[in-house]
Order: structure tokens, then C-alpha cells, then sequence
């Protein structure tokens, strides 16, 4: 694989704008690797192949005659991917499952016809668990998706099969879906960036399940990509309100300047106190605000209270309240439904119905708990945390012994669901590994609708930290 190919989205904007490197020749490059390695990873579940050479040779007949680099689009020529949960003309947007087989678009997702506008060339879609409802990407259509720092091992979910094409250096960068940590872990797992924007931000139309009720109330679109630069590229494309969100939200985009960034106080936690993580990972969080007060940041301690109410309130909605939105989609095709989904399914159904008060109550309480929070915030504008208890895992493992602790499935990846209840904006950047050399990252967490903040430190501590590392050699 050529360099290119691991270079940042930024990069190779510039390459194409500079004439270094045609659309064309960097479409077919990407097209030639995910023929090559895709059949391993399961990254893509669809490449539009034509479509994209077609794209390209667009793109590389406007790069002839433009008055000046800067009237082309900021993403002219640039590969990209996209989940396979949002909606792209005439391609199948079956989120994973049997019982929406076949199901083509009639229209791009507003945030595809963002990214065509700024100059993007879709290679393909890429695979998710059933329904998102997974943090490891398999389901009954195409099968699961590996991790390209192993292949024993899930690049997470349900963004699992952006994060691993990213990661595998067979698409620039792409767009992922977050309601319990969907951006965020396979960018953990999978050694990449990964951003999810306060609710509002990024508008979801076109996405599946749209978003509504407690999807509009946790869930987020956002960027994934290699590096921060990339992300906030991305971003910076994507943002906007939106009438068909009901959480959109006109929000000038402003980024600090160093000086503004800096002034930002921090704080940091390595655990919970109730779930253990692995002990790299706790040190790769204290490297980061290691790492931050090197470059004249405040940082000091905190560890905020009552994140175990905030993560059953997390549940009541995620777990038992998304079970009941998709009850008149499933009833009576149960068969057809993959075993991680079925799976899921009987752990909510091993607990009572939600019931009307209980709605009412986590509704109140995460209005108060939020705001406890922000009280804090006000003085601490930005938190480092450990995204994940573990690193990436073995397919089908479902818990794990932490520092003498058995840890299990969803309250290892509790350290991303909060900030879902809560509307917190939240990055992820690779940071370091672990023994088995598997990526680590560290989640950088900011108030709502300073976005462009979280940003900003993320760039700091990205550069503190490992930085994006290429996978080992698949060895095909």
C-alpha cells in the first residue's frame, strides 16, 4: 500500500490540490487495497465502484481549469466511507438487518449531500451490528467485521466497520452514528479519532434510525477519521442546522485559537471508582493530563459522583426504551434476527417494562444530574477519561477479569454511554497501547455546544500521545 493511503484526509486534499496526486489515481489506488483486504477485515459491505471512478474523473477534469486552488471544494477528490446506516442514493441502507433487506434509498442523508457539495468521493458503505444495538460489528447479512491490529479481535460497534477501513488505510475518513459509545469505541479499538458532537450540532436526516424520541435525545452523526486535523475538516463540512433533526441548532462554528485554548482548565479521572479499567489504560489517561500540563495547561483531578445513576438512566432509554421503539419492527420475525441482537433483546427483557413514571423520572433526573455537572464544568471546562475498561476484544467475549474484577460487557464501555444521557460533546484519540499492542485511546469530554473546545484539546493531547499508528502487516 502506498503512503498516501495513511495520510492524513488533509493531506491528501492538499496532494490533489498541489497536482501531486489525480482523483482518479487515488480512487482506483483505494478501490485496488479494499479488493486486496477487504475479504479478511469486512470493513465495506458495499463499493460502488463505478460510481466512484466517475466521481473521480469529475473531480480531475475540475482540477484543469480552476481559477485557483482555492475555488475548489475543501474535499475535492478525497476517498471516503460512510456507515451503513445512513441513506445514499440507490444504495441498500439495511443497518445490519434481514428484516430491512434490500432496502434502497431513495436520497442522500443531508450530511452525504454535505460531503458530495465539499468535493467527496464515496467509495462504499460499511457494516454494523443488527440495528447498531452491538459494540461488535456482526450480523446475519454480512457477517462480522475484524479489526486490522487483529483479526481474532472486533474493531468495535456499531461503527465497527468505519473505524476498521479507516484504520486499514482503505478509505480517508468517514461518518459513524454515537447513542452509547457507537463513534468512540471502535475509534478506541480500532487506533483512530472519532468525535461525537453535542446533539444539535450534526444534523442526522437520513440516518437509520432516525432521529427521534430517545435516539434525538442520545444519539449523534459524527466524524471518524486518523487524525484530529481530519476530524475537525469534516466537521467543519458537516455542521448546520437541519429542519428534519428536532435537536438542530444554529450554532456558529468557532474555533479557540491556542491562546483561548489554553486558558481552558482540566480535569481528569482514571476510573470510576465502581468499574476497574485495565491498568494501561489508566496510565494512558495520566500521560494524557501529563501530557496537557506539559504545554501549560491547568490540570488537576476529579472524579464526579453519581455516574452509576447516570448510567442506569443511560439504560433506561438506550436498553429499555429503544427495545419498546423497535418492538413493531421485530414482533413476529424474531427468527430472522441475528444472535447479538436476540442477545440483546434478552437482557432487556430480563428486566420490568419501562413504565410511563419511569420515563418521567430518568428524564427529571438527567436534567439534574446534568446540570450537577455542568456546575462543575463551569471551573473544569474539559475531562479526560479512559473511553473503554479494555482494549479491543476477542469476538464474542462478552466480560473480563480487571485488576482482579470481572468487568462485563456494558459496564466495561460505560465511560462512553454517559456523555450519551447527558448531551456532552466527546472525542476520542489514539493515545498508546497495550501489552498485546493493542491501540489505547483517551476521550476528551467538553460542555454542550462547545464542540470546537473539545476539539482543540483533542489536538493537544494527540500530539502528547502515539498519535495514529499504522496496523501490523495483514500479511495477504
Amino acid at each position: 500500500m502506498s503512503d498516501i493511503h495513511f495520510a492524513p484526509l488533509v493531506e491528501q486534499a492538499a496532494a490533489i490540490r498541489a497536482k501531486k496526486i489525480s482523483p482518479v489515481e487515488l480512487i482506483d489506488s483505494h478501490l485496488a487495497c479494499i479488493a486486496k483486504l477487504n475479504p479478511a477485515l469486512n470493513a465495506y459491505v458495499h463499493v460502488d465502484a463505478d460510481a466512484a471512478r466517475t466521481r473521480a474523473r469529475a473531480a480531475e477534469s475540475e482540477l484543469a481549469n480552476p481559477k485557483s486552488a482555492s475555488d475548489l471544494a475543501p474535499l475535492h477528490g478525497v476517498p471516503l466511507s460512510i456507515k451503513s446506516s445512513f441513506e445514499v442514493t440507490s444504495w441498500r441502507t439495511e443497518c445490519g438487518s434481514q428484516l430491512r433487506k434490500n432496502y434502497v434509498a431513495s436520497e442522500d442523508a443531508v450530511i452525504v449531500k454535505r460531503l458530495r457539495d465539499a468535493g467527496a468521493v464515496f467509495l462504499g458503505s460499511t457494516n454494523v451490528p443488527e440495528f447498531l444495538m452491538a459494540y461488535e460489528t456482526d450480523n446475519l447479512l454480512y457477517g462480522r467485521t475484524n479489526n486490522p491490529w487483529d483479526l481474532s479481535r472486533t474493531p468495535g460497534g456499531s461503527s465497527g466497520g468505519e473505524a476498521a477501513a479507516i484504520a486499514a488505510g482503505i478509505s480517508a475518513g468517514g461518518i459513524g452514528s454515537d447513542g452509547g459509545g457507537s463513534i468512540r469505541i471502535p475509534a478506541h479499538y480500532s487506533g483512530i479519532c472519532g468525535f461525537k458532537p453535542t446533539p444539535g450540532r450534526i444534523p442526522a436526516t437520513g440516518h437509520y434510525p432516525a432521529s427521534a424520541g430517545p435516539f434525538a435525545q442520545m444519539g449523534v452523526v459524527g466524524p471518524m477519521a486518523r487524525t484530529v486535523a481530519d476530524i475537525i475538516a469534516l466537521f467543519d463540512v458537516i455542521t448546520g442546522p437541519d429542519i428534519g433533526d428536532p435537536a438542530s441548532a444554529p450554532i456558529a462554528t468557532h474555533h479557540p485559537t491556542a491562546t483561548e485554548t489554553r486558558k481552558l482548565r482540566i480535569a481528569f479521572f482514571e476510573d470510576d471508582g465502581t468499574t476497574p479499567v485495565t491498568e494501561e489504560t489508566a496510565a494512558a489517561v495520566r500521560a494524557a493530563a501529563d501530557g496537557l500540563r506539559a504545554q501549560g495547561f491547568t490540570v488537576e483531578t476529579w472524579h464526579p459522583r453519581n455516574m452509576q445513576r447516570v448510567w442506569q438512566l443511560w439504560w433506561n432509554l438506550f436498553g429499555r426504551g429503544v427495545q419498546m421503539v423497535f418492538e413493531p419492527t421485530v414482533d413476529g420475525r424474531e427468527a430472522e434476527l441475528s444472535p447479538i441482537y436476540t442477545a440483546f433483546r434478552a437482557t432487556v427483557s430480563a428486566e420490568p417494562r419501562l413504565t410511563a413514571q419511569e420515563l418521567l423520572n430518568t428524564l427529571l433526573g438527567r436534567d439534574a444530574l446534568r446540570a450537577m455537572i455542568l456546575e462543575k464544568m463551569e471551573e473544569l471546562p474539559i475531562l479526560i477519561s479512559p473511553v473503554c475498561a479494555i482494549p479491543a476484544f476477542r469476538h464474542r467475549e462478552r466480560d473480563w477479569t480487571v485488576r482482579g474484577q470481572k468487568v462485563e460487557y456494558l459496564k466495561a464501555m460505560s465511560y462512553a454511554q454517559w456523555w450519551n444521557i447527558l448531551g456532552f460533546p466527546a472525542a476520542v484519540v489514539p493515545f498508546a497501547q497495550s501489552p498485546e499492542g493493542l491501540p489505547i485511546g483517551a476521550q476528551i469530554i467538553g460542555r454542550p455546544w462547545c464542540d470546537e473546545e473539545v476539539l482543540a484539546v483533542a489536538r493537544a493531547v494527540e500530539s502528547a500521545g502515539s498519535g495514529f499508528r499504522r496496523p501490523p502487516d495483514l500479511k495477504l
